[in-house]
């Protein structure tokens, strides 16, 4: 095949065999390596084929084919060479020369067989006789080495015993040092408990002691204006009832009013309840006084018209209607809205003629309302709109007449 292979590389290609063509392209020995069972199959087939395949075997190896043609094959020719021959020309008896050559190669290979066992034996042998000294040096070498890693084995453990002997005297110190500590920290926090419990009631007791200072000082600040205020407020009502022709909201500006007295903060809003409606020319008359003071129970009356409204809506929109009753009536009024409930101060703008104020801390709206009631003078007219039944009861008590929210919430519509 590989001579066949050298030769299809060399003819042209209209001279090669049909089967081999496209393997004339190959490298060489792309071509046996590919093509040889195409190969094998022509050439056993094709004897003209045979016959080229065996030409350039004629002119290198001229003297063994005519012996291998005349059936005289020399002892010392290669049997590779006599069968190729012989396949190629197959001269009579040419099966035995292929036999005899398949013999001799297995003879061959018998005895190189031998011969290569014999040279892996003894090499076997030099190989086991250097183990065996590789491994009488390497057990020599172990076993020092295993009596030094038996001395290290001895040394570490006492270095064990000392380190757990330290360990547990350091475990019994530290306890001792950890229990006085835990101790001393149980003594610091009695201590400090103690020194914040002394230190909250200095806090309370300095701030009492400046609360009553200061309501001292305002209490004198104030004392003498409230009384003047009073007076001032008692005799433009008494001119104006005789008259009968001023029905004016408020003192001039040049003076201050009860109300304006009363203190407050914008904190928390708690509203009020909505009750019955009451008589609807009642509010109507009452605002005809001379003087009159009207003070409204702010969420009381927004609850009952819009409540739906948020608290910041609806006071708005109370303190804009109360603003326009002003001028129409040029009546003095307050609006009152309970803190409790506010997170931050809280700014209104309120038009002119109105008072807002927020109940302060600790203070509801009905009780800075009844606050406001009594800083009046006795026999100013005082109308206090709430349909709160504790309220309309401490404004009685207090000399004011009450007045239901429905009544203002209609009369505020009506403008």
């Amino acid at each position: 095949m590989e001579a066949a292979a050298d030769l299809i590389g060399a003819l042209p290609a209209d001279e090669v065999p049909a089967p081999l063509r496209r393997f004339a392209r190959f490298e060489r020995r792309k071509r046996a390596k590919l093509a040889g069972q195409h190969i094998a199959a022509v050439l056993e087939k094709d004897p003209g084929f045979r016959g080229r395949v065996a030409g350039p075997l004629r002119e290198t190896q001229a003297d063994l084919v005519e012996a291998v043609e005349d059936g005289r094959v020399p002892p010392a020719a290669d049997p590779v060479r006599v069968a190729v021959l012989a396949y190629l020309l197959r001269p009579a008896g040419w099966t035995d020369l292929v036999e005899s050559a398949r013999a001799e190669l297995e003879r061959s290979a018998s005895v190189s067989e031998e011969e290569a066992a014999g040279r892996r034996v003894a090499a076997l042998e030099e190989e086991l006789a250097a183990a065996r000294a590789a491994r009488s040096a390497e057990l020599d070498k172990l076993r020092a080495e295993l009596r030094e890693t038996k001395a290290e084995v001895a040394e570490l453990r006492r270095k064990l015993h000392d380190a757990r002997t330290r360990f547990r005297a350091a475990e019994e110190r530290a306890g001792a040092v950890a229990a006085e500590t835990e101790r001393a920290l149980a003594a610091a926090r009695e201590s400090t408990a103690a020194s914040e419990k002394e230190l909250r009631k200095l806090r309370a007791r300095a701030a009492q002691a400046e609360a009553a200072a200061e309501a001292a000082k305002r209490a004198a600040r104030e004392g003498r204006n409230v009384d003047d205020v009073r007076l001032r407020m008692l005799l433009d009502t008494l001119g104006d009832a005789a008259q009968g022709i001023r029905r004016e909201l408020a003192l001039p500006s040049t003076i201050g009013r009860p109300a304006d007295l009363v203190g407050g903060h914008a904190h928390r809003p708690l509203p009020g309840r909505a009750v019955s409606d009451g008589d609807p020319q009642l509010l109507d008359r009452l605002l005809t006084l001379p003087h009159v003071h009207l003070i409204v129970d702010g969420y009381n009356v927004t609850k009952t018209g819009y409540g739906e409204l948020p608290l910041s809506d609806q006071r708005s929109r109370l303190v804009s209607g109360l603003g326009g009753l002003a001028a129409q009536t040029r009546a003095e009024v307050t609006c009152v809205f309970d803190g409790a409930e506010l997170d931050a101060p809280v700014a209104i703008a309120a038009p002119r003629g109105v008072r807002v104020r927020f109940s302060a801390p600790g203070q509801t709206a009905d009780e800075m309302i009844v606050e406001l009631v009594r800083a009046e003078p006795p026999g100013r007219p005082v109308v206090v709109v709430s349909s709160d039944r504790e309220v309309a009861d401490g404004a009685r008590r207090a000399d004011a007449r009450p007045c239901p929210s429905a009544l203002l919430l209609r009369r505020l519509g009506r403008s």
